[in-house]
């Protein structure tokens, strides 16, 4: 049996025993149901260790172990990969839902950190709601922009040369914040004229303790440049690595309002 087929059997086995449908799961957890089915269907997807816990609680589990046996392993997993979830060739390549599921689980620091995040809005159904919904509940919401007016964004857009500017793309991204009114807890800046570089060449979204980062090549646009999934497991890792490069450019940018 492979290891992928043991980690849905413990799972699957488990919730049989206790008499658990992969809804009602979902719904003592508070995912979605289709979440659940991932769970039980990919060896890679470890959920985040509250809804473990709540998983286990669930289903009458002393041990997180037993229902995802794969943690032992990546606990004594050694080298510079052992904080990648996964790796995409192309942003494009990840799921719409495994973007979705990370906010959704998020609970204290959403942080977008693209040079635009203007994909976001298309992305992700009622971006905008869900953004206010967890500013409402205590969660800090930070979004890090280009400035649109910037050279290094005029640079960008020679570079791209596609119809929707980098300058555009931003502006959009900016309506959007604008239509949340001030929502206490959003937060907005543009990159510093000297950091812009940096920037843009580097897109850091940060979950709590995961990240999805993109490294931007060449001539290509995000979608079409790879995606690490990363998940920190301690300290000066590849995701506080990412997460401290992102907090260094959002210490020296300029405030946006988000004000109506």
């Amino acid at each position: 049996m492979s290891q992928g087929e043991a980690l849905n059997t413990a799972l699957r086995t488990a919730m049989e025993a206790a008499g658990v449908t992969p809804r009602r799961l979902a719904m003592s957890v508070g995912v979605s149901g289709k979440t659940v089915e991932r769970w039980l269907g990919d060896p890679d997807l470890i959920p985040h260790p509250r809804n473990r816990e709540d998983a286990c609680k669930a289903l009458g589990v002393e041990d997180v172990t037993m229902l995802w046996p794969k943690l032992i392993t990546d606990r004594v997993k050694t080298g510079e990969d052992r904080e990648i979830v996964r790796s995409y060739p192309y942003r494009s390549a990840c799921p719409s839902t495994v973007w979705a599921d990370l906010v959704r689980e998020t609970k204290g620091d959403l942080f977008f950190a693209g040079y635009t995040n203007y994909f976001l809005w298309s992305q992700l159904p009622d971006f905008i709601g869900i953004v206010k919904k967890k500013a409402e509940s205590g969660c800090r919401v930070r979004f890090l922009l280009g400035d649109p007016n910037g050279e290094v964004t005029r640079q960008r857009e020679e570079i791209e040369g596609v119809a929707l500017t980098v300058s555009t793309r931003i502006r959009i991204t900016l309506e959007h914040l604008e239509k949340l009114g001030g929502v206490e807890g959003v937060e907005a800046k543009f990159s510093s004229a000297p950091d812009a570089m940096n920037h843009v060449s580097l897109s850091v979204f940060r979950f709590d303790d995961q990240a999805l980062v993109t490294p931007h090549l060449a001539r290509l646009v995000g979608h079409d440049s790879p995606l690490l999934h990363l998940r920190r497991i301690g300290e000066a890792g590849m995701f506080s690595r990412f997460a401290e490069h992102a907090e260094e450019l959002w210490s020296r940018g300029t405030d946006v309002s988000v004000t109506t």
